[in-house]
């Protein structure tokens, strides 16, 4: 194995790519290294490509592994090779951001140790109209992973009802994507509100399976999360390794593979065997592409029995017809429903966790009457880096014994 200081270059389609420190570790459970990353998106290219090649990708990166920091970088470095292209985003401030073409882009990334592909729903080539319509299955807390798969069911049969594919692939942490590729006709307001009217009917459909409330503390069994087609916002793409400790990997599946299908099984160590068995169960994705007709059809029926627009993220302007943006626990009118209370804050996730215990240890009696979509986990982001917040929501527990509000412990500020 190279050591962690010295570099090693490859031709990669007559691209010089150089990997600086190739034996630096990124996921120490299975000592996976920069190198191996590298190897592994040579493995899956055509894939990979497939989902984030000729797309502008908002960098994630993991420079000193998974148990580090981690950080967002929406501008392609200054110090990049004349082959890497770059496009030119305008929303707010201006960013050019980087635009996978080849393997050797990928690798070129991975030596970024960008771990997962980011890419926004849009090609290079037409920044304003987006070909994809992006299906994020979230399980809350307590939902197992059988109860996604039938969600995900439900979502392909209202699909298919409206003339569309989706194209199912586990999300390499707890949830599943499904990816329908539609004509560039629609903007991205519309493609949203193609995406809120879908979620809607797998909710009403699911009859307690799936929510598409936006609002953590309303939400039961598996969220369809219908803002990630809101411009500006990207989602891992096929064959993307997740930061997680076994390097799960987002695994494109097949139809007759989802009812059987195990997140555990696909991992940066055993993809590429996968991929070179099987090649990409996508690959006839860019010949599905349909309308949004049929979901825009049913968003003005919805609209008509009283269901507007829905909360937006929260650092998008206020859009026309949006509901009050007011988390149900901050509502006089609700927050005896929803009372939350913050209890810790990290500069990761584990930091946060061990806030959590802390806390359930001072109140062992709260404790044991929460349930696991109780705790809500947030990941939130600065101008950098992320940073985690937990919530409890109070509302299984009698008003007596509920603890006061006190500075979240360890205390964080986003940077």
């Amino acid at each position: 194995m190279p050591s962690s200081s010295e570099s090693t270059t490859r031709n990669i389609g007559g691209h010089e790519v150089t990997i600086s420190n190739p034996g630096k570790v990124l996921f120490p459970k299975p000592k996976y290294t920069k190198l191996d990353l590298g190897n592994y998106y040579l493995a899956v290219a055509d894939g990979a490509l497939r989902g984030a090649g000729g797309r502008p990708n908002m960098l994630v990166r993991f420079p000193n592994g998974i148990g580090a920091p981690s950080f967002y970088q929406k501008r392609a470095p200054d110090s990049r090779p004349p082959w890497i292209e770059v496009v030119t985003l305008r929303s707010g401030r201006t960013a050019d951001e980087v635009v996978p073409r080849d393997p050797a882009s990928l690798v070129w990334l991975a030596n970024l140790a960008c771990l997962e592909l980011h890419p926004h729903p849009v090609r290079a080539e037409d920044l304003d109209h987006p070909d994809e319509l992006r299906v994020d299955l979230d399980p809350v807390p307590g939902i197992k992973w059988p109860q996604v798969r039938e969600v995900a069911q439900i979502a392909r049969a209202v699909l298919a009802d409206l003339g569309l594919v989706g194209w199912p692939k586990t999300s390499g942490s707890r949830g599943m994507h499904l990816f329908v590729r539609i004509e560039r006709r629609w903007v991205f307001d519309e493609v949203r509100r193609a995406a809120l009217a879908l979620a809607r009917e797998v909710e009403r459909r699911g009859q307690g399976l799936a929510t598409s409330k936006w609002w953590k503390e309303e939400r039961q069994g598996v969220f369809v999360d219908y803002n990630q087609n809101a411009k500006d916002r990207t989602v891992a793409s096929a064959y993307s390794v997740r930061p997680v400790p076994d390097a799960r990997v987002s695994a494109p599946l097949s139809w007759d593979e989802v009812d059987d299908a195990d997140p555990e099984d696909f991992t940066l160590g055993t993809m590429p065997k996968r991929f070179a068995k099987i090649g990409d169960r996508h690959a006839g994705m860019d010949d599905s592409a349909g309308s949004l007709d049929g979901l825009l059809e049913l968003s003005a029926r919805q609209e008509k029995e009283g269901q507007g627009d829905a909360p937006w993220p929260p650092h998008y302007r206020k859009q026309p017809g949006e509901p009050p943006r007011v988390q149900p626990s901050k509502s006089r009118a609700r927050a005896e429903k929803y009372p939350l209370i913050e209890v810790s804050r990290g500069k990761d996730k584990k930091e946060a966790l061990a806030g959590l215990s802390k806390w359930k240890k001072r109140h062992p009696r709260v404790a044991q009457l929460l349930e696991p979509a109780d705790v809500l986990v947030d990941q939130m982001r600065g101008r950098s880096s992320a940073w985690y917040r937990i919530r409890v929501n109070l509302q299984h527990v009698p008003e007596k014994l509920r603890p006061s509000p006190r500075t979240p412990s360890p205390t964080r500020t986003p940077e």
